[in-house]
């Protein structure tokens, strides 16, 4: 599935989860919907950085990030499940549109994350939606 596709055809499935259920920790340590989306948006953020940097220079050194850490400090888990919803959708829109813009030569341009060996910026774009799916299938 194409990252369009994908913000076409799971907004409605977002929203139609409630409140509760989206607060709701199954346990054993694991994240809420509103936190593993939460952990989508870190995901968007982080991405975007790397999105448009790699197209700036042939190689890029990148951090990774702390994903517990971020989903923790951002307190996913107290925003309200429509805030969340409507960020993840925006946040991914503008990554669609850049996606869309990246020229050809640069998708082989590429990136070191945390300094493992480098993969290229088409790797990454790909594994994002990857990524995306993973954790939605988790949510839905």
């Amino acid at each position: 599935m194409t990252l369009a596709e994908i913000l076409h055809s799971v907004p409605p499935r977002l929203a139609a989860i409630t409140e509760e259920e989206a607060s709701r920790r199954d346990g054993n340590g694991r994240w809420s919907k509103k936190e593993v989306l939460g952990h989508l948006i870190d995901s968007a953020a982080n991405n975007h950085q790397r999105f448009v940097r790699a197209q700036l220079v042939p190689h890029v050194d990148l951090p990774g990030y702390q994903q517990e850490s971020w989903v923790r400090l951002q307190s996913y888990q107290t925003e309200p499940w429509s805030n969340l919803i409507q960020l993840w959708l925006q946040f991914n829109r503008h990554l669609a549109h850049v996606i869309a813009n990246v020229e050809p030569a640069a998708l082989q341009h590429t990136i070191s994350l945390d300094g493992r060996a480098p993969v290229t910026l088409g790797f990454v774009i790909d594994d994002y939606v990857r990524h995306l799916e993973h954790h939605l299938s988790q949510i839905l």
